[in-house]
């Protein structure tokens, strides 16, 4: 067992040292770390999803252009207004922080493009991170186990010596 170690902040810790109510906290603590981790893994996949998606229709934008259709304008995530394209061939896109910048539709979509394989990136880091420290639970829980295991017979033990 004393190869089994937990990897933090740059020293190594036997987790065969640790008594049952330390591993218990690092325990809790891998616990919220993979949650919180896989809740940014969650939103980092939406991102996705949603630059996937702008880049979809920029490429179809122009392709399905009607000067006489009208189109519903996003002006917050829930409010939409009528409005009519004026140029198909010409986006507003959103750069980050509330700052928009019109490009051509080929430039938009190499913007997009970029961001979708930015984030493709960070969602295979994030998912090894998820993955070590999802280990690293694993880990701790079987040591935690075998030490409450073995303190249940002696703790019984010495009840029945009393």
């Amino acid at each position: 067992m004393a190869s089994q170690e937990r990897q933090q902040g740059g020293e190594q810790i036997s987790l065969d040292t640790l008594t049952a109510p330390q591993l218990s906290a690092v325990k809790k603590q891998l616990d919220e770390e993979v949650e919180h981790l896989s809740q940014s893994y969650a939103q980092l996949a939406a991102a996705q999803a949603k630059f996937k998606e702008c880049l979809r229709v920029v490429k179809s934008g122009s392709e399905t252009f009607d000067e006489k259709k009208p189109i519903l304008v996003p002006l917050t995530n829930s409010l939409y207004v009528k409005g009519r394209m004026a140029d198909p061939d010409k986006v507003i896109v959103d750069v980050g922080t509330g700052f928009y910048v019109e490009k051509d539709t080929k430039s938009a979509a190499e913007f997009y493009e970029a961001k979708v394989k930015e984030l493709a990136t960070n969602i295979q880091g994030l998912e090894g991170i998820v993955q070590a420290k999802t280990q690293n639970l694993r880990l701790v829980e079987e040591v935690l186990r075998q030490k409450v295991l073995a303190a249940g017979p002696a703790a019984g033990q010495t009840a029945q010596a009393s």
